[in-house]
């Protein structure tokens, strides 16, 4: 009698976690692709060019915090016309040590002397562009389907990085300002949230409506999943 107890009641035990597991495929619903909900992002092309300030829907490219089911739609840098003046900057340093001959006072040092400085300038020419390269390269703002996420390289030591949840996202506003950014499409976008990071800032980014419009819709998606109760 009580071998047929426990059988009956392990066969009702099994029907039972059988039927949660099948419940639960049934709430189930895997996050859907961004090209079904984001009528912007359906019509960007794959892009992998890691120059690319404005890059949608990257293959083989990631982060070190990315999780294993996390898509990213949007890696953005500032755009380089922001780079002019330091660009400018760069190519004066150059030709300026062609400008020694012309200089008298250069005459009083030696060949060895002068070839030294020389070298010193150019180095230091060397080193202050690839600080600003390494500094606009690594800088950047990624926007996935779970969170934005804000990495400022402030020098080749410190970096600052900051992120917040799309559903914690309150506000979205962009702002372009000046006649050449308006020309070229750039602007800051700026984004309020309820996190420890209050404002999170994509600064001098290419498309800024744009960039904003993407973050409106994943914020749509996000409340619509909670609605349906899908998880991810």
């Amino acid at each position: 009698m009580p071998e047929i107890f426990n059988s009956s009641y392990q066969a009702k035990k099994d029907t039972s976690v059988n039927k949660s597991k099948s419940d639960s495929k049934k709430t189930y619903k895997k996050r859907r692709s961004v090209d079904e909900y984001s009528e912007i992002m359906r019509q960007e092309k794959t892009k992998n060019n890691c120059l690319d300030p404005f890059l949608p829907k990257p293959f083989k490219i990631g982060f070190d915090s990315q999780m294993n089911d996390e898509q990213i739609i949007l890696v953005l840098r500032q755009h380089p016309i922001t780079l002019a003046k330091k660009i400018i900057g760069i190519l004066i340093a150059i030709i300026f040590p062609l400008m020694f001959s012309s200089f008298p006072f250069t005459d009083f040092f030696p060949s060895s002397y002068q070839f030294a400085m020389t070298l010193g300038w150019y180095t230091l020419t060397l080193g202050f562009a690839l600080e600003t390269f390494l500094v606009w390269f690594f800088s950047v703002f990624i926007i996935t389907d779970e969170r934005i996420i804000d990495v400022d390289f402030l020098s080749l030591l410190f970096k600052d990085i900051s992120s917040a949840k799309i559903d914690a996202i309150q506000d979205i506003s962009s702002k372009t300002g000046g006649a050449l950014a308006t020309v070229v499409d750039y602007g800051t976008v700026y984004i309020q949230t309820a996190g420890e990071s209050t404002e999170i800032q994509f600064e001098n980014v290419p498309q800024p409506a744009k960039v904003a419009a993407v973050l409106n819709e994943l914020l749509l998606e996000e409340e619509k999943e909670k609605l349906e109760g899908r998880v991810s």
